[in-house]
């Protein structure tokens, strides 16, 4: 299982096909090789290729739907799709980084402006006060902070630079210009 994940992780399609059918004809779960592809589709390929936990979850589906022999095919169709495709574990940091600031601050209080205030008490000690609708402006995007006042800096998730990422990387760069614009019209 690790030589068929590290074939994958190391983009070489013919040793991931050749430890998969080592797996099939030893005996292996084909499910369990099924929840290996999801994972790793996740966890090694990311948002750098956001169809490939689709097509995991499709060869997953499909393996169920038709069984053995027919079923396998579709795992080697994902081993090849995701051995080929970019690579970026940046979700798998992003979610480190967030654990790990979780765990050293605790569940920081949620910012009032951004809770609903479904009650005219909540209304009246400020929930949902001040928030600003992105959609409302030309960008679709108004400055903003999210995440609690104690950790309002940290910078869980980096795009990385494979595949879609640097499409993420542009947005989230531009997102920053507008936000660093802004912060200089508030000082003026």
């Amino acid at each position: 299982a690790s030589a068929f994940q590290k074939s994958m992780r190391g983009s070489d399609p013919d040793a991931a096909v050749y430890y998969l059918t080592r797996m099939l004809k030893g005996g292996d779960d084909p499910m369990y090789l099924a929840r290996r592809l999801v994972r790793f589709a996740a966890e090694d390929v990311g948002l750098a290729d956001p169809n490939a936990l689709q097509v995991a979850i499709a060869g997953k589906e499909t393996y169920h739907f038709l069984g053995s022999p027919e079923g396998e095919l579709a795992l080697v169709e994902v081993a090849i799709y995701l051995a080929t495709a970019p690579k970026s574990n940046s979700l798998y940091d992003a979610y480190r980084r967030a654990q790990k600031a979780v765990d050293e601050t605790g569940a920081l209080a949620v910012p009032l402006f951004i809770r609903n205030a479904p009650t005219s008490l909540m209304k009246s000690i400020g929930y949902g006060k001040d928030y600003l609708y992105d959609h409302n402006s030309d960008e679709h995007f108004i400055p903003q902070d999210y995440l609690p006042e104690k950790i309002k800096d940290e910078k869980f998730y980096e795009a990385g630079k494979f595949g879609y990422e640097r499409e993420i990387k542009k947005r989230l760069d531009w997102w920053k210009k507008i936000k660093e614009k802004g912060e200089m019209s508030d000082q003026d």
